[in-house]
């Protein structure tokens, strides 16, 4: 996506637009030449894949030269006969010069106590070195984390930031705005780069994160080496009764499923957020004891203290 601005406004959606064609076409001629490759590591002609995939000496002509759109389908039965993962194809990183990949897949092939071994000894350092005395709250909306992560910071002496805020602020318009004019596409973007000055700027921070964090991997897999994350729990009626407790409609408005949508997103997400560092549970808990349980989470682990 194009770089977002509050500027230029009726060309931004033809900028977005071209350089979406330009990613588009590069995806194409990346795809084409892994293919390609693969095909003459395997000292195989297009004539035998062809055989072997089903795909037509044609077709495997257009795509190998960046030319053909291929099918997700097609695309398999290539990958397929060449004895290929189709990730492969398309992935950022290219499978045979990767150092990250050949790491996973030595850590898939591993034994669980290698494994086990290898989390610690990464954990470690990240710890040791990036997370500082950084903390950050995640969760549904609802949880809690911006009143008792500001509260928290009061109680500590540390500064308190909401990263929603923060992405607005770099935006130059509301979250609303933000989302409408370009998209969680955009939303995202700005998210990362947020965070990346929260990270920047700060060593020591308590940071409120909105609920979606956990959806984009890149983004959720740094704030979980670079802050120390604390997942504030709650059951669905609980997180819908604390928005509608502070004034805001909008969950229930006009919408019978709202509950039930709800409760869909967060068994969802709960995989991810049980990836943070520590879980607090605040059901059934008052404002004052989910605060005296969250204070005494951050000094029994010794989150500020480096």
């Amino acid at each position: 996506m194009a770089e977002i601005t509050t500027f230029g406004g009726a060309s931004t959606q033809i900028d977005t637009e071209s350089e979406m064609e330009r990613a588009i076409s590069a995806l194409m001629v990346q795809v084409g030449e892994r293919v390609r490759s693969a095909r003459e590591r395997k000292g195989i002609s297009r004539r035998v894949l062809s055989e072997s995939s089903g795909v037509s000496q044609r077709y495997l002509a257009q795509l190998e030269t960046g030319s053909g759109n291929i099918s997700i389908g097609l695309l398999k039965r290539v990958a397929h006969s060449l004895d290929h993962k189709i990730e492969w194809f398309l992935g950022e990183e290219d499978p045979w010069n990767s150092p990250s990949l050949r790491v996973a897949e030595l850590f898939s092939a591993a034994d669980s106590d290698t494994r086990e071994v290898v989390l610690q000894l990464l954990s470690q350092g990240n710890n040791a070195s990036g997370r500082a005395e950084r903390i950050c709250l995640i969760g549904l909306r609802g949880a809690g984390k911006s009143t008792l992560g500001k509260l928290a910071a009061e109680k500590l002496d540390v500064p308190f930031l909401e990263l929603n805020k923060e992405i607005a602020l770099h935006g130059g318009m509301p979250i609303d705005e933000i989302l409408a004019l370009y998209g969680q596409e955009g939303y995202r973007k700005l998210e990362a780069g947020s965070l990346d000055r929260v990270i920047e700027n700060y060593d020591r921070v308590i940071l409120a994160a909105a609920g979606g964090i956990v959806s984009e991997p890149e983004t959720f897999n740094k704030l979980l080496s670079k802050f120390h994350t604390i997942w504030l729990k709650a059951s669905p009626q609980e997180h819908m009764d604390r928005v509608r407790a502070q004034g805001d409609e909008r969950p229930m408005q006009g919408n019978s499923d709202a509950m039930e949508q709800l409760t869909s997103i967060l068994t969802s997400r709960e995989a991810l957020y049980a990836r943070a560092g520590t879980t607090l549970d605040t059901s059934a808990c008052t404002l004052d004891q989910s605060l005296r349980s969250l204070i005494a989470t951050i000094q029994s682990r010794r989150f500020l203290e480096s």
